[in-house]
């Protein structure tokens, strides 16, 4: 009987009801503890939490290099100071010990501790902090938001799906053998994603898929893949946690009071793309975990 692979869910907030604390991904939480493998044992075994209250570091993310997780989500969802020194020197020595990590976050400066993580943190462009060296794209895409300033690019309502584009030679975590061309083609949509991008000096990084904007057409990325290599194991940087949350899988389970938009329902209504979703979540898990993503599950 293989071992169930160990993820830990993670907040950068200790927990605060009117906000995007780590019960706001339940659903996510929930697919990834179902999911068996083709002798219907469990696949992952998931620890869901928010950080310790701020003012010292975090009892587990202070300690992660000595834990028994084998991957991470960092959902980065502060507004400032959600990291200490101490739980980003640890996170960075659990990749550099081959633990995986994706590292996602949302609009303008929102998530922008995770700036100081070795190698990964490189890759999240923000409003503030490491900007994105192409000054062509800072400009503030989501025209409805005066207060959002770039980067927030518009890929649609929460509630609603994106067409994602493959960049560059396909990726194991964008496969999909059940779909026509054999491709994860959508993800959840956000009127307001962050801003990510391969760091220039590090060649085990690459991006892998992108969206538009349906406001101003532009282009930007989604996701970008850091390969396992010798500095670390395999790491994901993703626009924005919004592909992960609740809210835009089904906007009926609710979002905290400050989130204003009327969210869209295109993707309750859409079954290939929630399997597309799901697909890259069970791609995603797999492959931070150094387990072929091609393994066989329960029907």
């Amino acid at each position: 009987m293989a071992t169930p692979s160990k993820i830990l869910l993670q907040t950068t907030i200790a927990t605060v009801e009117d906000d995007w604390h780590i019960g706001r991904f339940s659903l996510l939480r929930d697919y990834l503890s179902d999911l068996r493998d083709a002798g219907g044992e469990p696949l992952f075994e998931v620890v869901a939490r928010d950080r310790d209250p701020a003012g010292a570091p975090d009892s587990v993310l202070s300690q992660l290099d000595r834990s028994a997780f084998d991957e991470i989500w960092l959902f980065a969802v502060d507004t400032g100071g959600g990291l200490t020194p101490e739980d980003c020197s640890a996170i960075t020595r659990f990749r550099q010990r081959g633990g995986g990590l994706l590292v996602t976050r949302d609009h303008m400066d929102l998530g922008s501790s995770v700036c100081t993580l070795g190698g990964v943190g490189a890759a999240h462009f923000f409003h503030s902090k490491n900007p994105d060296p192409d000054v062509s794209r800072h400009c503030a895409d989501d025209t409805f938001n005066a207060d959002i300033l770039w980067p927030n690019y518009h890929s649609g309502r929460n509630g609603d799906f994106q067409h994602i584009t493959i960049d560059g030679p396909l990726h194991a975590v964008l496969t999909d053998p059940d779909s026509p061309d054999g491709t994860v083609h959508s993800l959840p949509a956000h009127p307001h994603e962050g801003a990510v991008g391969k760091p220039p000096d590090d060649p085990s990084a690459r991006v892998i898929a992108k969206g538009r904007s349906k406001l101003s057409g532009t282009e930007f990325n989604i996701a970008v893949a850091f390969e396992p290599s010798s500095a670390g194991g395999p790491a994901i940087a993703q626009s924005t946690f919004h592909h992960f949350a609740d809210y835009n899988w089904n906007p009926s389970m609710g979002a905290p009071s400050f989130v204003t938009e009327a969210p869209g329902d295109a993707l309750a209504h859409a079954p290939e793309a929630q399997r597309s979703v799901e697909r890259y979540v069970r791609n995603v898990a797999l492959w931070l975990a150094g387990r072929p993503v091609d393994t066989p599950t329960a029907a």
